[in-house]
């Protein structure tokens, strides 16, 4: 009997086993569900060889490293997902247009610097002019032009507008082949003025000279003239006209006593306060010098089909404050108006009238337009502002 109740070797192995597997799987159960521990309390006599401390050790270990995986799969996952976003870049400060930018290779200007074909860029230019000087032309005026080009020295870029399409005739001058030249047919300063010298061009330079090509220099000389600017703090300037040459209204006749003038005295009931034009802060079109940032205002003021730019000298002084001040005609400076009615040949014959004789009405009619379209669009912007146009200082 006592050899039937004993167990057999292997029913003994398999008892043990059964009983540790048992209890190292209500190890992970436990470990799996701690909140269960909270909620029994069983004599500590019963697991003694159990460190209870070691156990939430391993549980916090488990979770960490759980949670590290997790985070940096989230990262990797955001950083894939950000490399994959076109938007990824947004620097609202940016010009218009290239938000998506990163900042450092912006470039929101540009120049008229000649480059060449070959070589280092930083090595291209061997000097940097300040100063732009443009002419609007026709080849039969090539001398006139030559002469004036020549008054001015290294330190201006010389651009040339041809309304004529005669441009490479003009390399008979040597400065010719390093001018720049833009030839689009039968228009007018204001026309090119308006589609190639946008203040972002043209902004490397001090100041911007807009010039007619009729214009007599035999007693100017540029860089002085950049000098008195600078002296008197012009803004918008122009070289005193000849007096005795040619209709040109009297603020911008040259005087023989001074360097500068900003004012003058017209005829009775032309001027209806002393500082406005034509009286002050005026110059005319046909020789206008801008500092750089006057001119940024001018070109947004230009109209895109009142070429003649006829009116315009009369709102100059609205792109700068004080204007009777910023304002002003150099007149140690000076120049000789030759009055060339070459922008007249351009037009054509109709209903009987000369080609000039239609140029000059379109010259007019664009006056009493552009005059029209200020008034209303001041008028405008103080109505929405909420405040009475009659009581405004703007006229």
């Amino acid at each position: 009997m006592g050899n039937l109740t004993r167990r057999k070797p292997n029913e003994t192995m398999r008892l043990i086993v059964t009983t540790f597997v048992g209890v190292v799987f209500g190890f992970f159960v436990g470990v799996s569900f701690p909140t269960l521990s909270t909620k029994v309390n069983l004599p500590s006599s019963l697991f003694p060889t159990i460190d209870i401390s070691y156990i939430k050790y391993k549980e916090s270990g488990i979770r960490n490293a759980w949670s590290s995986v997790n985070n940096n799969n989230d990262s990797r996952s955001t950083q894939a997902q950000k490399l994959n976003d076109t938007s990824k870049i947004l620097v609202p400060s940016n010009p218009r247009g290239a938000e998506r930018l990163p900042p450092g290779i912006v470039e929101a200007e540009s120049d008229f610097y000649l480059r060449r074909l070959w070589g280092k860029p930083s090595e291209d230019l061997t000097s940097k002019p300040r100063y732009l000087v443009t002419f609007t032309v026709g080849y039969e005026q090539r001398k006139n032009i030559d002469a004036a080009v020549k008054k001015f020295s290294g330190n201006f870029t010389i651009l040339l507008f041809h309304y004529d399409g005669r441009t490479t005739e003009w390399d008979e001058f040597e400065w010719s082949k390093r001018a720049i030249h833009v030839s689009i047919r039968k228009q007018t300063k204001w026309w090119y003025a308006k589609r190639f010298l946008h203040p972002d061009i043209v902004a490397p330079y001090d100041y911007i000279f807009i010039w007619d090509e009729d214009l007599g220099v035999e007693h100017f000389n540029a860089e002085e003239y950049i000098k008195l600017v600078r002296k008197h703090g012009l803004e918008i300037s122009q070289p005193g006209l000849e007096p005795s040459r040619g209709l040109t209204w009297k603020m911008t006749k040259r005087r023989g006593d001074r360097e500068v003038h900003k004012e003058t005295d017209e005829k009775p009931g032309w001027c209806t306060d002393p500082r406005m034009p034509p009286c002050a802060a005026f110059v005319e079109i046909m020789a206008p010098v801008f500092s750089r940032d006057a001119w940024r205002c001018v070109w947004h003021m230009i109209q895109n089909d009142l070429v003649h730019g006829w009116g315009l000298d009369f709102a100059l002084r609205k792109c700068v404050d004080p204007a009777h001040e910023k304002i002003g005609v150099v007149d140690s400076q000076w120049i000789v108006h030759q009055t060339v009615p070459s922008l007249g040949n351009q037009g054509e014959t109709q209903n009987g009238k000369a080609p000039w004789q239609g140029v000059r009405e379109r010259c007019r009619k664009e006056w009493t337009m552009f005059q029209s379209r200020m008034t209303k669009a001041e008028h405008t912007y103080f109505k929405d502002m909420g405040i009475d146009p009659s009581n405004s200082t703007v006229n």
